[in-house]
Formats: structure tokens, sequence, C-alpha cells
């Protein structure tokens, strides 16, 4: 009883969709085969998954993060234009990298520490890392679960995958840019001036921080210059950044860093969006978002993917919309791509990384006001999917 007394509300929607999924395998509303597919489909992604979010938890607690923050503050010299182009640079950067829900899982409280310590209003802060975590993660298949389904699709490496999407990523988070100054940053929504600099950055444990630093970059260079496998890449740095802990900080390594909530609620989420698939979701989809490929058909599914999200959730809304657009199609798909990306901005539940920075916000104390994030979050997901989809069209 004390065990289920702990579960967190997510942990319980995990293990129900698992649950209902493997339900529906069992009376054979999905049959073995396609269910049997799906898992192999996925296979790799759940590795890649589970390591990343091990690579980047570990990162966080060697203090990487809170170093860059640090070196980022200080940067930014006391001025709040220079510190919010900075921020953004830093989110967005994390996000194409280490992924969306590393960007909510760690950078979240980083941030908010650093509003701590510096004196300034955290709630700045908290939305450029929660918008960014979904609007910035177009570029790479390691930003986003969605991107490396799409780019299994159609066989797109990390590097073709950058050469395709860097309009639209760019065109997305300069309209998340102005959304930010606009809503939450220009000098009417605040009362500073300025800031005061953190003092330097001193990691408690060096050899940690170098590892953990030189591990991340490794796992950089090794999507992008080797093309090889996201999952054996997250995996060898994972490995290296485990093995520095055990030798440095044995106490560290619990079996709380693996995300198990995660491991349960991907493959629960597609076997049930797959058994949906199959009993009419296909059909509603199909008509309307259309067969057509070019801008009107890729307006269509980008618009018809960021409303699915921000009604249920944007990796439902990928998987289901991925199976309604013709195989051929490859501007449409990418189309949906950016409106299950950049689109999820509107409701608490639209996407994970936005769910999980409810939680961080929450234990730190950080109000968020729901009417404000619901309005706000209507825009940014208008302008910058419209933008990032128009942008698609013009150098696809």
């Amino acid at each position: 009883m004390s065990l289920l007394r702990r579960l967190h509300p997510l942990d319980w929607l995990a293990g129900g969709l698992l649950t209902l999924g493997a339900l529906c395998v069992a009376t054979g509303l999905l049959p073995t085969g396609p269910a049997t597919d799906v898992l192999e489909r996925i296979g790799p992604l759940v590795v890649f998954l589970a390591t990343v979010i091990v690579l980047a938890e570990l990162t966080g607690k060697a203090e990487v993060f809170d170093v860059v923050a640090t070196w980022v503050a200080r940067a930014g010299r006391g001025r709040y234009p220079l510190l919010f182009c900075l921020c953004v640079l830093f989110a967005s950067v994390t996000t194409i990298t280490l992924n969306l829900d590393t960007t909510a899982v760690l950078l979240t409280p980083v941030m908010l520490a650093l509003a701590t310590r510096v004196g300034i209003a955290p709630v700045p802060l908290a939305m450029t890392t929660v918008w960014l975590a979904n609007t910035a993660s177009l570029l790479l298949p390691v930003s986003n679960l969605t991107n490396l389904l799409a780019a299994d699709r159609i066989a797109l490496t990390p590097s073709e995958m950058a050469a395709t999407m860097w309009a639209p990523q760019l065109a997305a988070i300069a309209v998340t840019m102005a959304c930010l100054w606009g809503f939450y940053w220009r000098p009417g929504r605040r009362t500073e001036t300025r800031y005061t600099p953190p003092p330097l950055p001193r990691p408690a444990d060096r050899v940690l921080f170098r590892v953990s630093a030189v591990a991340c970059a490794g796992f950089l260079l090794a999507i992008l210059l080797a093309d090889v496998p996201l999952w054996s890449a997250s995996m060898a740095a994972a490995l290296i950044v485990v093995v520095a802990f055990w030798f440095r900080s044995r106490e560290t390594l619990r079996l709380s860093l693996i995300p198990w909530r995660l491991l349960v609620l991907v493959p629960g989420m597609f076997l049930v969006v797959e058994t949906v698939n199959a009993h009419g979701l296909h059909d509603v989809l199909a008509a309307a978002m259309g067969s057509d490929n070019d801008v009107v058909g890729m307006l269509r599914s980008a618009a018809v993917g960021a409303g699915f999200s921000n009604v249920l959730n944007n990796l439902p809304a990928y998987l289901a919309g991925e199976a309604a657009i013709p195989v051929a199609n490859h501007e449409q798909l990418l189309a949906q791509l950016i409106g299950v990306n950049v689109g999820p901005v509107i409701t608490p539940w639209a996407s994970l990384a936005t769910l999980l920075w409810f939680e961080r916000c929450r234990w730190h104390g950080t109000r968020i006001d729901l009417g404000r994030f619901f309005g706000t979050g209507a825009v940014l997901a208008v302008a910058g999917t419209l933008a990032a989809t128009l942008a698609l069209a013009a150098t696809s």
C-alpha cells in the first residue's frame, strides 16, 4: 500500500496505457502481427530513451548544466536583453542535442535555481525552457521521439535531417523568441532593469564534470559526424559517465535514474494508438489531412498534428497521423512533424516534456497562471507552426 501511495499520477497513466495495450493484444482488438511490428520498431527507441536520460541525469548531477547556466548569466553582464538571447541559445542547444525531455527534466530546475540565485523573476526563465523544449526540437532525430519515428519512416540520417529541417527550426525559434519577449521578457512584464551576475562556478568534482562534459560532446559528434545509430551512441556515452560515477560517486548510481515511467508509457501508448488506428481514427485523420504533398497539404497536416497534440498528446498524434499520410509524401509527413513538435504548447498534457516541466515548477514553488499559459501558448502554436511549415515548403 505504501508503494501505491507513492505513485505519481503519470505512473498510473503509464501503467494504465501498458495494461490497456496488452489487453488490446490479448483480446484480438490488435492482431499479434501488427503488435509485434510496433514493438520491434520502438525497441531501439526505448533503448535510446533510457540511456540518453541516464546520461542527462548524471550530467546534471556532475553540475555541467549548472556551470553552463552560470556562465550564461555571467555572459549576460546584468543586461536582460543579452541574458534573454543567451537563455534562448542555451535552451535551444540543450533541446536539439539532448532531447526535449532532458530540457524539461534538468534545465528547468537549473533555470529556476538560477533565477533564485541572481534575484530575477522565475516565470520568464521557466517559460523559455518549456516553450523551447517543444519548438526547438525539430532539427535532429535525437531532439524528439517523434523525430526518431519520422527519420526512420523516410530514411533520414541525422545530418540529412538537419539539412532538411534547418529552416523550419530557425523559423520556429524566431517566432518563439518574439512571443517570449512580448509576453514575458519585455520591460513592461517585469520590474527589474538589471540583475547581478552570480559568482564563478566551482564544480564539486572536477573529474566527473569533465568526463560528463566530454561524454555529451562525444555523443553529439558521433550522431552528427559519424551517423552511428542513436541508441548505440547514447548507450556508449551513458556507459562512460556511469563508470566515472562508479569510481567517484557510487552512491549516486541508483535504479531511480532509469526512466521507468517512460519505458512503460511508450510501449503502452504505441499499442493503444495502433489499436485505435485500426478501428476508425485512421480514416478520420486521412480525410482531415488529405493526400496532397503541396503547400496546402503540408499546412493541413501541420494544423491537424498541432490540434490533435493539444487535445490528446503529441506522440499518439504523430503516430496516428503518420499512418494516415501516403508513404511517398515526405514533405507532408515532415509538416505533420512540425505540427506535433511546435504546436503542443497550449495544454499542459500536449507533450510529456510539458507535463514534466509543470511538475518541476510545482516542486520549486513557481506558480504558473494557466489562463495565461493557454492564451500565450495558443498564439505561439499558431504562429510557430505556420512559420515553420512555410519555411519547410520554401526550402524543400
